[in-house]
């Protein structure tokens, strides 16, 4: 059984800070967040490394909003709810395309510098399941690094931010079932109290549950957890989203091969160089991410392989080395050269469509308790998100945010709260845990799913569920018990829905079932499990 905290704690025995709003993430979501409310209140910035550490300094792609003429927001909802496999929130997706153009704006006057041409105009490209050129990137492929870096120097600025780098929120805590601030541990280990009249939650994704992953070491899915634990709904984690190319090569980290590559003309061989995808897809190598990675793995069964590779030879030496300057420098470092190699690919962790439920302004069902970024599930991605929409949903829903926070009031001041779990005092090696869960994750919860693998998860999952007994210190043990919480929430949902669709895959029901399935499954720590229908969109 999950506790309700992962530590005993008394609040008078704590030392105590107060603030108006706690931010928690140092991504895009969490800074454009901290950003946004410090206009009118204080903010506490908690990033549990530095800055740089985070999922949107890894986003090559770029960000999706309408800015050309011959593009519109009818066309940008349109191929979101497609790519979303029927589960999009129709309201949240026609939030994110109304007012992405806006929040795009803000970004470029907090100082990102997005690439333009000669004329000044945006440089924009295309990606899988896009009908237009609507993705603008920065520094050719290092979109996510610019943004960061931009909205990092505003934070440092901001009288009213205080950044706390090196800091980990083990849990956020409740009193009268709303949330009222969140225990923080410090770089030496000591835990505090930060009280506030709002939380909000950007702790980014969860690619840590898998062997293999495009995500950094900190995508723990610490916020999942840490919002289940509070009694939060947790909605649509089954969705998984591997994205198709990432680098598969000896030596070197699953590196991300960006989408953009094949929206520039890259083509998928496999290991025999035959061209495969039209077989799968008719639109190629631009068909939506789940497709392509699938397909993938059906041709490296067929050829009895590790990998694929990816082409962009036929490419002029001049635009690859233009538009994909950190592929092209990290490709080089171990020997292939993408203007005469093919690169070795192979699918890895990518995203999580699903995460806290919200509602249209970033509320969680616990009361002041928000979530923003990929730790969300705004409905924005449904079942399969549409490339760079990450991004775009991140400043949409934050700029929504602090504008709900606005209003609120601050809650009754909170003084006896205590909490005391039984403990057995033992340890456990979390390294060789984490492990042994990516693998359990890899094998059975993976790209390709069946009701065998995913009962034995389960089973070993629920075995593995004594060490919330034991007795944890330090950041590495907290993470292994989120990626635990995590694991068993994403694979609990991936066998209850017994269909496929998006980035859930089912060997033993491969057809999508809209007539019984076109509906989410809800996670509570209070209710268990429930299903909750989808609301009907213009795809009918």
């Amino acid at each position: 059984m999950i506790p309700r905290y992962i530590v005993n704690f008394d609040l008078k025995q704590l030392p105590r800070e107060k603030t108006d709003v706690v931010v928690i993430g140092g991504g895009i979501a969490g800074l454009y967040t901290a950003l946004e409310i410090s206009k009118y209140a204080n903010v506490v910035l908690i990033s549990k490394k530095s800055l740089d550490d985070s999922n949107t300094r890894w986003a090559q792609g770029g960000i999706a909003a309408v800015t050309a003429k011959s593009d519109s927001p009818a066309l940008h909802r349109q191929d979101t709810l497609i790519a979303g496999a029927g589960l999009c929130s129709y309201e949240a997706v026609e939030v994110l395309v109304h007012e992405g153009p806006d929040r795009l704006k803000e970004l470029i006057e907090y100082g990102t510098e997005f690439d333009r041409d000669a004329e000044g105009q945006f440089e924009l490209t295309k990606e899988g399941a896009h009908s237009k050129r609507r993705i603008l990137h920065a520094r050719g492929d290092a979109t996510g690094a610019e943004i960061v870096r931009a909205l990092s120097v505003k934070a440092r600025e901001s009288e009213r931010i205080t950044v706390l780098e090196n800091h980990f929120v083990v849990d956020v805590v409740t009193s009268k079932d709303e949330c009222v601030g969140a225990l923080v541990m410090k770089p030496d280990g000591e835990m505090y109290f930060l009280e506030s009249t709002a939380t909000v939650l950007a702790t980014g994704g969860a690619g840590q549950l898998y062997r293999y992953t495009t995500n950094p070491e900190i995508a723990t899915a610490d916020g999942i957890a840490i919002a289940y634990r509070a009694g939060a709904k947790i909605k649509d984690v089954e969705f998984i989203q591997f994205h198709p190319t990432a680098l598969y090569y000896p030596g070197a980290p699953r590196f991300l091969i960006s989408e953009a590559v094949r929206g520039e003309g890259a083509i998928l061989r496999n290991i025999n160089g035959e061209r495969f995808m039209e077989q799968y897809h008719q639109q190629k190598e631009l068909a939506p991410r789940d497709v392509v990675a699938r397909a993938i793995v059906s041709e490296m069964e067929k050829t009895n392989s590790s990998y694929v590779y990816l082409d962009i030879t036929h490419e002029s030496e001049e635009l690859i080395k233009h538009r994909f300057p950190t592929i092209y420098k990290y490709c080089l470092k171990y020997g292939l050269d993408m203007t005469t190699d093919w690169i070795p690919v192979a699918p890895a962790c990518h995203y999580i469509m699903g995460g806290v439920k919200t509602d249209l302004n970033g509320e969680t069902s616990t009361p002041r308790l928000f979530a923003c970024g990929e730790v969300s599930c705004s409905g924005v991605h449904g079942a399969n998100r549409l490339a760079s929409n990450s991004l775009s949903e991140a400043v949409v829903y934050g700029h929504r945010i602090a504008e709900r926070i606005k209003e609120l009031q601050p809650h009754e001041q909170v003084s006896d709260l205590w909490y005391e779990q039984k403990r057995s005092g033992k340890t456990v090696n979390t390294i060789q845990q984490r492990l042994k869960l990516q693998k359990l994750m890899l094998r059975n919860v993976g790209l390709k799913r069946h009701e065998k693998g995913l009962l034995k998860a389960i089973e070993e999952m629920e075995r593995m569920l004594r060490y919330f007994e034991g007795d944890y210190h330090g950041r590495e043990a907290f993470e292994y018990l989120n990626l635990l919480t995590s694991a068993l929430l994403t694979t609990r949902a991936a066998l209850i829905r017994e269909e496929s669709r998006g980035g859930h895959y089912r060997d033993d029901f491969p057809k999508k079932d809209d007539l019984i399935w076109r509906k989410h499954i809800i996670q509570t720590i209070d209710e268990g499990v429930r299903e909750e229908n989808n609301q009907p969109d213009d795809l009918e």
